[in-house]
């Protein structure tokens, strides 16, 4: 399912836009469209806008969420390391030609760059950015299992060796983190289910392929 483009061109409305927020929207859902993506692709971002609505109300700045959600994977190439940052910066770039204000502009692109999971986010815009984005690893076991062979395919270049040893250290980097979900609303949801998903999934990359 693909997110309506004038879901954007209201928040960006709301974020303080003074110019025609249509031609983003359009590029972006371009971009999300991208025939190579078959995780990071426009289901992916249909499914975090849905965990936003459907995440309890707090204080938290939503709307600064919501546009770092609509950025956060908008350049994405898996032989690339550096997509958070460019699609942080297409966010930042983006939404000042708007005329959206800079503070706002620099808090999404800050949003967006923690999805590298270098740090722990202490903020509660950067821990629901967080909790949504993650929030497939806790899902029910099928729907886990074709998040995890679209990645694959996503890497499909790189050798089966390679990829189950990468790919075994970035989820036991996932399940190392106590808690793996930072809000409330996240933890009760979907953090056991995700302990069970990551440790089953590196099982299977850490047995003989042969066997």
């Amino acid at each position: 399912m693909s997110p309506s483009p004038d879901r954007f061109t209201v928040l960006a409305r709301r974020l303080g836009a003074g110019t025609d927020p249509a031609p983003l929207a359009v590029d972006l859902l371009h971009r999300w469209a991208e025939p190579a993506r078959t995780y990071h692709s426009l289901r992916h971002l249909d499914d975090c806008l849905a965990q936003l609505d459907a995440a309890p109300a707090d204080p938290t700045n939503r709307d600064l969420v919501e546009a770092a959600l609509w950025f956060h994977d908008a350049v994405y190439d898996p032989r690339q390391g550096d997509n958070e940052g460019r699609s942080a910066e297409m966010a930042r770039e983006g939404l000042t030609n708007l005329g959206v204000a800079a503070a706002s502009c620099e808090a999404i692109a800050r949003l967006v760059l923690l999805t590298r999971y270098g740090e722990q986010p202490t903020d509660r815009e950067g821990r629901l950015v967080c909790d949504i984005d993650l929030s497939i690893l806790g899902r029910a076991a099928a729907e886990f299992d074709r998040y995890d062979r679209e990645i694959r395919a996503e890497y499909g270049w790189v050798p089966e060796t390679n990829y189950r040893r990468e790919r075994a250290a970035v989820l036991r980097g996932f399940l190392a983190r106590e808690p793996l979900y930072l809000t409330p609303h996240f933890r009760a949801r979907y953090e056991q289910p995700a302990r069970m998903n990551l440790s089953r999934a590196i099982s299977r990359l850490e047995a003989d392929p042969k066997g």
